[in-house]
């Protein structure tokens, strides 16, 4: 049996923090008999382009994982995690630090998934303007007399 783990990354050693912010997945695949083999898979599209939305800015990375059995990352969007399952694929969002750690704990069956780790999907501005402040108004709710 052959099986496939993707390991969404930014060096190709630690996993990276958040999936939707990964440059990169390591693919680590195990076949019986036969000794690990790693490929770095990289996205062809740039992170998000203007006036594109969120989904559609990482469409490209669900496709890199369309061969993959099982995804083990630190964290992730509702609708990552949603989209993730729907296609099949077994996720573990872990604290462990490196993907030679989590693999390890993964092949001794220990590894354990944190849905904690599946963070509610905020909508915010792409291009990372800065954000002005607004003012604090105070309304008095007492009732008029």
């Amino acid at each position: 049996m052959t099986l496939k783990i993707a390991f969404p990354t930014d060096d190709g050693e630690t996993i990276s923090r958040h999936f939707g912010k990964a440059a990169f997945f390591q693919v680590v695949t195990l076949a019986d008999g036969n000794s690990p083999t790693t490929e770095l898979r990289a996205p062809s599209a740039p992170e998000h382009a203007p006036g594109e939305s969120h989904e559609h800015a990482h469409a490209h990375k669900f496709d890199l994982l369309q061969d993959c059995d099982v995804l083990i990352g630190a964290g992730m969007g509702e609708s990552a995690h949603a989209r993730l399952q729907n296609m099949g694929i077994t996720i573990f969002l872990t604290g462990a630090k490196t993907i030679a750690d989590a693999l390890q704990q993964y092949e001794a069956g220990t590894l354990t998934s944190d849905m904690r780790r599946v963070h509610a999907h905020h909508h915010h501005d792409h291009e990372h303007h800065e954000h002005q402040a607004q003012p604090i108004r105070f309304v008095d709710a007492r009732p008029a007399p």
